[in-house]
């Protein structure tokens, strides 16, 4: 073997009798830094200027080929050479060029094995072009080469999805042209590259592949264009996807990659690319916490949840489903039995749909187990309470968890509103006890609420957090007041939104409105989706604490004392005939809407979808600032994570606080000064956006703050 040869620290040459090795060796993962792609570009001059060169093989050291850019240059000028540049000149080399992929092979770490001219997957390799999660397309080529080598359908869908392949799938779907059982990259990769050798096996570049079937693939594009306008809800980075594969059907390659580039630095420079940037920094910086960097979390090896209704079942088959044992307790076996049917639906929907097994099925019920007693949970490491959510019942829970768990195991209460603090006092271990605030359906919704009350160990903060990695959860840290971070904001704009419902605006037009900002639902729709019963019992316990003064609509009671919950009963804000899942405007809701009105001598006036939003959205920025003000959310940005992750907040737009500062926050203070002409005791100015705003800072100030 010759002499390994720097071509840059991080990529490495060494020629194995006639075979150029190319190792790319950046830790962790291979990332396409700068370093990167001086070294690929260099090798590829020296394989070309080098007689004794018959083949280059490209190798990724460690657990991964390449598994896309480095987040460290995101937002950075660009440093020569660029990528496609480098792509280029691997596809131009006139000897064979073989990729071997054995982990990730991900955005442009796939661009860069489409332009070798075979590649090779060892079982245990993923690849993707996952860059539209960012806000962005594949720049490197990946739309004009994909659809050459595993068709146009495959290939948007791929790039569209954003989701990985595995070694199989891609082996199949032609993207790779070989899959070897083994886990040495090298050993497989020269192997291979011997047997193409022996055969004489030409150049053969992506470039040069024509595109299957194109008429039947241009019309397939054209509905897919439609589909994902209605699907991506504003987005627009998926139809530039869609634009480069139609380049790649109807123009020459390199036309196709110059439209792809242009289309590239579009999305690059957009206001959207910055908001999906700062949400995908978000989810990485939220886990950091001052008691999970101070303490080790404690052991959890197996789960308690009290409680077997839709949302304890949801909590259980999250535990199971990383692989933990769980012990659910209800009060009576008729209850148990129906925590249990409620647990196997989910996985007898997943049996149904070839999602899962009935073997698998099995051994994930056999971690499961029903009991009326709670001496069965005596020596669970985690107790999860998901019942009525009443704080005395909560507390008759927490008693007899007190009575029953051993020394230091965790104790948790999944309330969405209710004083923790107050819960956790009804116990003698204060210390252990903590919110875990999971979304319906629990198993489904990413966020995960983990609530601080005032005397908990910070142990028991960092084993929550540690949790909510083993369940696949996106934590935030939430302090204790009434609806924690995302349901107390919720509260306020939900009444920005009833507010402009008694003053003119229809339901459907607030609907209409906040989905044109890019959310799945309107606030009317989502009230009929979680049942109108809900908010209205939650109304009437706070009555009594209401301030006489403040404005009070009344719609939703008139509508809910008819029996209209929502989708539950075929009627609430909207109509839903024969059961429906899409709603139809109620013309006996809009008489509800015009009565109320008149009663209280509103004289309806009429509001544009973009005054509709900047109402919405000062109200929810204004009590986000609340928030963090008052250090209920540690940070700005681990609001806007609450609001991507639980609230169907527009990731493209970062969150409400990031969305702020994208407005501008002096535009943000004066819209809520102008409205506060009207309501003053609503429009209460937060005092952090006043102090921001006067001292010319933004929100992601304090972001950097906490960080430096």
């Amino acid at each position: 073997m010759g002499a390994a040869i720097p071509a840059s620290s991080v990529v490495t040459t060494a020629l194995q009798g006639d075979v150029l090795v190319v190792t790319i060796d950046n830790p962790p993962v291979n990332a396409l830094g700068a370093a990167v792609r001086q070294g690929l570009l260099a090798a590829m001059q020296q394989a070309q200027a080098d007689a004794a060169v018959a083949a280059v093989l490209l190798v990724g050291a460690g657990k991964a080929f390449i598994a896309g850019a480095d987040i460290r240059e995101f937002g950075k000028p660009p440093v020569a050479p660029i990528l496609p540049e480098v792509c280029r000149a691997i596809e131009n080399l006139n000897k064979p060029v073989v990729a071997v992929l054995h982990g990730a092979a991900l955005g442009g770490g796939l661009e860069v094995a489409l332009s070798a001219h075979y590649r090779l997957a060892l079982p245990a390799a993923t690849l993707g072009l996952p860059e539209v999660n960012l806000g962005l397309l594949p720049g490197s080529g990946g739309t004009q080469r994909a659809p050459r080598l595993m068709g146009v359908q495959a290939a948007t869908t791929l790039m569209l999805s954003g989701q990985p392949l595995k070694a199989q799938a891609a082996l199949q779907a032609g993207l790779v042209d070989k899959l070897v059982e083994g886990t040495d990259p090298l050993a497989a990769g020269l192997a291979y590259l011997r047997e193409l050798l022996a055969a004489n096996a030409p150049v053969r570049r992506t470039r040069d592949l024509a595109i299957a079937e194109p008429q039947a693939a241009l019309a397939w594009l054209d509905e897919q264009k439609a589909e994902t306008a209605k699907k991506s809800r504003g987005l627009f980075s998926p139809l530039k996807i869609i634009e480069c594969v139609h380049a790649a059907l109807q123009l020459p390659f390199d036309e196709g990659m110059a439209r792809e580039r242009a289309l590239f630095m579009e999305c690059l420079d957009s206001p959207q690319r910055a908001g999906l940037i700062h949400a995908f920094f978000a989810e990485r910086e939220v886990v950091k916490v001052p008691e999970a960097q101070a303490a080790q979390p404690r052991p959890v090896a197996s789960i308690a949840v009290i409680g077997g209704g839709t949302m304890g079942a949801g909590i259980a088959v999250a535990a199971l489903d990383a692989g933990l044992p769980v012990t659910m307790i209800e009060r009576d076996a008729e209850s148990i039995a129906r925590g249990r049917a409620n647990v196997e639906k989910v996985y007898n929907a997943l049996v149904a749909k070839g999602r899962m097994t009935e073997a698998a099925q099995a051994a994930v019920m056999a971690r499961y187990t029903g009991s009326t007693d709670y001496a069965d949970i005596a020596q669970v490491d985690l107790v999860i309470e998901a019942v009525f959510e009443d704080i005395e019942v909560k507390k008759a829970v927490f008693r007899e968890l007190d009575r029953v768990c051993k020394p230091g195991a965790v104790l948790a209460t999944n309330t969405s509103y209710l004083d923790i603090d107050a819960i956790a006092a009804a116990t003698g271990r204060p210390q252990d006890v903590i919110g875990l605030h999971f979304f319906s359906p629990a198993n489904i919704m990413k966020l995960l609420e983990i609530v601080v009350p005032a005397k908990v160990a910070p142990d028991v903060v960092a084993t929550a957090f540690e949790l909510a990695k083993k369940l696949k959860k996106v934590p935030v840290r939430a302090g204790v007041c009434d609806g924690f971070i995302g349901n107390r904001i919720l509260a306020v704009y939900k009444q920005a939104a009833d507010y402009l419902l008694e003053d003119g605006a229809s339901p459907y037009e607030i609907d209409a409105a906040v989905r044109g900002f890019g959310f799945a639902m309107g606030p009317f729709q989502v009230t009929d989706l979680a049942g109108g019963d809900i908010g209205w019992a939650t109304r009437k316990r706070r009555a009594a604490t209401r301030d006489p003064k403040a404005r009070y609509v009344e719609i939703a009671d008139r509508i809910c004392e008819r029996g209209w919950f929502g989708q539950k009963t075929g009627r609430g804000f909207y109509l839903y005939p024969d059961g429906a899942r899409t709603g139809q405007p109620d013309p006996e809701v809009l008489a509800i809407v015009d009565a109320e009105r008149a009663k209280k001598g509103v004289t309806p006036r009429s509001f544009s979808a973009d005054e509709i939003m900047r109402r919405y959205m000062a109200a929810m920025v204004n009590e986000g600032a609340n928030v963090v003000h008052e250090g209920i959310a540690l940070r700005p940005l681990d609001v806007d994570v609450t609001f991507v992750a639980g609230y169907g907040f527009p990731r493209h737009r970062g969150g409400p606080m990031k969305w702020a500062d994208m407005t501008g926050l002096d535009k943000v203070l004066a819209d809520i000064e102008a409205f506060a002409k009207e309501d003053p005791l609503f429009w209460k100015l937060s005092p952090l956006l006043v102090q921001l705003v006067r001292a010319g800072r933004n929100f992601d100030s304090l972001n950097q703050a906490e960080k430096s």
